[in-house]
């Protein structure tokens, strides 16, 4: 594609105004997202967990279930504590990630292979709760209205479950994600329920009176597993209690996703990612927590063990004060907001496993043939075609049985919490350098740090882990064989990768790129009037864009980030393409921009003259202020002198003015002219 440049004579002072064109190459644009917005995203995976959550527990530990899921929903901001402090850390963290940093790559590969069972389950448990849902309903209207036909909620959940995973398996395929505004809504209307069966329950108790589920562990022997054969363990309080919080732990699934989402949290991110977290917790404590000791308070355990056992929010609704057809209204909002919700946390299910892949297939531990983009859509068709398969499989066989898939869930769930836990503390050691924010408490003596609030943490995840391991037979065996096979496939991926993995870097960005014949402020994507040009050309070297980042306001003010391809000679051909030099470079300044949660406009220019490119892109964006590294050639004066010099060349309107900043690790001229 034959396109014209900033054509610039050796000689700047025969320059010809009127042949000078441009072409822009721009990379992808750079948004973030409010901690509300954030919140959303997790909720909707997280709060999926209070639908069916109950009801798993209670088949295991029995009416003391509700206390196990308040302990475990308050120890859940220990684990996002955990989350939050490797955020910090890594702004694309994750249990990969993190894993990987701490203790190598092998240790990753097996975590990862967990969190992926994770998410195979998700998407089953969600989808089959949801149906169990619409068959409560629709057998609650059926009954009210003297019908004598009842739907098998099994296999209706089923056929609702694989509907809903085709559904969703299409749209990825596509690339149509679920959007942060999307997930808001869904939050909003989540929100309205729960304030409304708060507020409703709580009125209840205080006019019909309820009952608090006494907290004495009633261990069957299917919540003991193999360790049913010791039947002296029953005696020993501690493991009890273990137990119960082992079949409750699934209550708190969606971490990773907070770790997913960091990355595009806006500014002030670290103080945003806490407010997160904040507004996750008291969601989830009530949502899920509260509701369930209300459902046990209010249903009797006879129904709730039988018709409620999969749907213990359409029994809490079905048993507050009122009329049967307002109560039955109230039980049709909850099954509306459940399908949502539950919906929503499939096709997280699969964003997330399909994310984490495709991170991996970029370390070439992954076959390149799964990388293979959709010929029409261009997403990553063969990982999303083949997480879909095996949840389709998950789905039938489990012939809707939501407490097998409560089992199996939680291996995944609380495997990748260990593993990011114990990475945290290795690294807590092995990387000195200032965290912006740490798990407390933390306790220095002498020149050691003792990660107090850490190990806590990582010891109780342990617990519930090993505990876990004996007494969820199925869970264990089938979440080992899969991690297992996984593995497996990691290491003779990585094996048939070596010579692609070698040669490509796997840190560099992937860029959407397009050309623009002209350089305007509209073209470029500017929305507001004050702009700010920064000047790159090192990836190494840009406390420049960070100074300017710290300083501005992305909501009022747009932030160019330019650098200029020289090209020498008179004319040339530029491709649809950047080249490695600058996807190297662009590679940093996403990172950076990410980091600080701020948007960027990225553009490359070509030119035969790149302090001319620099002066002629501010005139031609308007821009106010522009950011220059410090040479290492050239002092921070001849620079100014420079970038004046050009600009008196190129900017014809004397109202025009603009202050030029050069700045380096320990240097800030700035010259206004």
């Amino acid at each position: 594609m034959k396109q014209e440049y900033i054509e610039v004579p050796e000689d700047s002072g025969s320059i010809d105004f009127k042949k000078v064109k441009v072409v822009v190459i721009t990379t992808v644009m750079l948004s973030f997202i409010s901690y509300w917005r954030a919140a959303a995203v997790v909720v909707s995976d997280l709060g999926s967990s209070a639908f069916y959550a109950l009801g798993i527990a209670e088949k295991a530990v029995g009416p003391s279930a509700p206390w196990f899921i308040l302990f475990v929903m308050l120890f859940s901001y220990g684990i996002r504590a955990v989350y939050i402090e490797s955020s910090s850390m890594f702004v694309r963290g994750g249990v990969y990630r993190v894993v990987h940093e701490a203790l190598g790559a092998t240790a990753a590969k097996f975590s990862v292979s967990a969190l992926i069972f994770d998410y195979l389950i998700t998407a089953p448990i969600s989808a089959v709760s949801a149906g169990q849902y619409i068959a409560g309903l629709i057998n609650s209207i059926f009954f009210m209205s003297g019908i004598k036909v009842a739907l098998s909620p099994a296999w209706a959940s089923v056929i609702t479950a694989v509907l809903i995973e085709l559904y969703f398996w299409r749209k990825n395929v596509i690339g149509i994600e679920e959007s942060s505004e999307k997930a808001l809504r869904i939050f909003q209307v989540t929100l309205a329920l729960a304030i409304l069966l708060l507020i409703w329950s709580v009125a209840t108790i205080v006019v019909k009176g309820g009952k608090l589920p006494a907290f004495s562990i009633n261990l069957s022997d299917d919540s003991l597993g193999w360790l049913k054969h010791f039947g002296w363990l029953k005696t020993i309080g501690i493991v009890g209690v273990l137990v119960g919080m082992g079949h409750s732990i699934l209550a708190v699934s969606g971490e990773e996703t907070l770790a997913q989402v960091y990355r595009e949290i806006e500014a002030p991110k670290l103080k945003n990612l806490l407010r997160t977290g904040l507004i996750i917790f008291i969601f989830s404590f009530v949502f899920t927590g509260v509701n369930s000791l209300f459902a046990s308070m209010l249903v009797p355990e006879k129904e709730l063990m039988g018709v409620y056992n999969d749907n213990a929010l359409s029994g809490l609704a079905m048993h507050l004060m009122g009329p049967q057809t307002i109560l039955l209204a109230v039980q049709a909002f909850v099954v509306i907001v459940g399908f949502l919700i539950l919906a929503g946390a499939v096709n997280t299910a699969l964003i997330g496993a399909n994310s984490v892949l495709n991170r991996v297939a970029e370390d070439g531990v992954l076959h390149e043939w799964f990388r293979k983009p959709h010929p029409r859509f261009g997403t990553s068709y063969r990982i999303i075609n083949t997480l879909a398969i095996f949840q389709l499989i998950v789905i039938v066989l489990s012939r809707g049985d939501v407490f097998l898939l409560g089992e199996a869930y939680a291996f995944g769930v609380v495997w990748s919490f260990i593993m990011i836990a114990f990475s945290m503390i290795v690294l807590r050691y092995r990387v000195k350098t200032p965290r912006e924010w740490s798990v407390p408490p933390n306790v220095k003596i002498w020149n050691y740090e003792i990660p107090i609030g850490l190990g806590f943490v990582f010891i109780i995840l342990f617990s519930l882990g090993f505990v876990n391991l004996f007494t969820k037979p199925f869970a264990t065996e089938g979440g080992v064989a899969f991690t297992i096979f996984l593995y497996t496939i990691f290491v003779f991926s990585e094996r048939a990768n070596t010579k692609l993995t070698a040669a490509r870097d796997s840190q560099l960005e992937k860029f959407n790129v397009y050309a623009q014949n002209s350089l305007t402020a509209k073209a470029v994507g500017c929305r507001h009037p004050q702009r700010k040009l920064v000047a790159v050309r090192a990836p190494y070297r840009l406390q420049h864009l960070e100074r300017c980042l710290e300083e501005n306001d992305p909501d009022s003010v747009d932030i160019v980030v330019m650098t200029a391809k020289v090209i020498p000679g008179q004319s040339t051909t530029v491709q649809q393409t950047i080249d490695l030099p600058e996807q190297t470079l662009f590679s940093e300044v996403i990172k950076l921009a990410e980091k600080e949660g701020k948007t960027i406009l990225p553009i490359v220019v070509p030119t035969n003259n790149a302090a001319y490119a620099v002066a002629h892109t501010a005139v031609e964006v308007g821009a106010d202020e522009v950011f220059l590294g410090a040479s290492e050639r050239y002092p921070a004066e001849y620079q100014m002198q420079q970038f004046a010099l050009y600009w008196g060349m190129v900017e014809a309107d004397e109202n025009h003015h603009v202050a030029i900043r050069t700045i380096g690790r320990t240097s800030d001229v700035r010259l206004e002219i």
